[in-house]
């Protein structure tokens, strides 16, 4: 028991400490946060629609061109370059938003006759200045599902920054799966057939988990996750299987995996998701660090795609290079 105690106790002293360090950090990690740049209102459209994505698409495309020029007027150069790319022929947006840090949603593949959509949930430090990353996974995992699916970059909320108070908290999560909700309800409604996966990467994690209760989908795949803010999957009250997977090399698994309650905060996200007792669907997820999971090639791209296409996941070769339960 006083092992026990012990442990408990340099897991919230850790968390304290974590919790201080990003606060002194802000201030000086402010500049690399994208800044208040000009941009246009959102295109004014209607509820997502098989029939009418084309002009959805057109629209949204415009209001990119428009936010570019703002940008450039601005003297945003980075901000306009990002845009510019956005804006080149053959990409699809369901909604774009280019105000502050931004809000897109892209998609990636044929979504009208999609028999398999998987929703992308982001994690910190994801925004309009920084999002090749969040498309680059996006684009991989849709060449490795090939055609009848399309992968959707959901970049719906403001995400927290990594060296900053609100990544230990669930403050940021709490304002995103509403939105997350919402989307996900319009995608069931629009594709009531198709098979719907939430992928969620770190941070992201923690959206996907508030909203489970609440979205209809049939698998829930955290990876990277720092927890859940709940101590178990039968917590998150869904039907959806819950999936959860760790690369080798991700630095997540040196954050503490407790929560500790404040008198007007919670920090720390709780049970981790790849332990015994959390008891997730285990997926290998190789040797990979924290920005791998859907690197081309490798493991952990082929088993989400696996298990986005309904099947299970390929087990590991040796011992050894499976998930390990905490």
């Amino acid at each position: 028991m006083r092992i026990g105690r012990l442990r408990i106790g340099r897991f919230r002293r850790g968390l304290v400490a974590l919790f201080v360090a990003a606060s002194v950090a802000v201030p000086l990690s402010g500049a690399a946060r994208p800044a208040a740049v000009p941009a246009p209102a959102p295109a004014a459209l209607g509820p997502i629609a098989a029939a009418g994505l084309d002009a959805r698409y057109t629209a949204n495309r415009g209001n990119i061109l428009a936010a570019e020029k703002m940008a450039d007027d601005y003297g945003n150069r980075r901000r306009a370059r990002a845009l510019d790319a956005m804006a080149e022929p053959g990409r699809n947006f369901l909604s774009f938003d280019g105000r502050d840090g931004g809000r897109t949603v892209e998609v990636f593949g044929d979504l009208a006759h999609a028999e398999r959509i998987a929703a992308l949930v982001p994690g910190s430090d994801t925004n309009l200045d920084l999002y090749a990353r969040l498309r680059n996974g996006a684009s991989a995992l849709s060449k490795q599902l090939g055609p009848r699916a399309a992968v959707i970059a959901w970049m719906g909320y403001e995400t927290p920054a990594t060296v900053s108070p609100e990544i230990l908290t669930p403050g940021r999560a709490d304002d995103a799966a509403p939105e997350l909700t919402s989307f996900v309800r319009d995608l069931r409604s629009a594709w009531p057939t198709a098979r719907t996966s939430l992928l969620c990467h770190s941070y992201g994690s923690v959206v996907c988990a508030k909203a489970a209760s609440r979205v209809d989908v049939a698998d829930i795949v955290l990876y990277g996750s720092p927890g859940t803010g709940f101590d178990t999957a039968a917590a998150l009250h869904t039907r959806a299987t819950v999936w959860a997977g760790r690369g080798g090399a991700d630095w997540i698994s040196d954050v503490p995996h407790a929560s500790l309650r404040l008198p007007f905060l919670t920090l720390g996200f709780g049970t981790d998701p790849v332990s015994r007792h959390f008891g997730a669907h285990l997926f290998d997820a190789g040797p990979g660090g924290h920005s791998d999971y859907l690197a081309p090639g490798s493991v952990p791209l082929k088993n989400i795609a696996r298990i986005v296409d309904g099947q299970s996941p390929i087990a590991p070769s040796s011992p050894s290079q499976g998930v390990r339960h905490a």
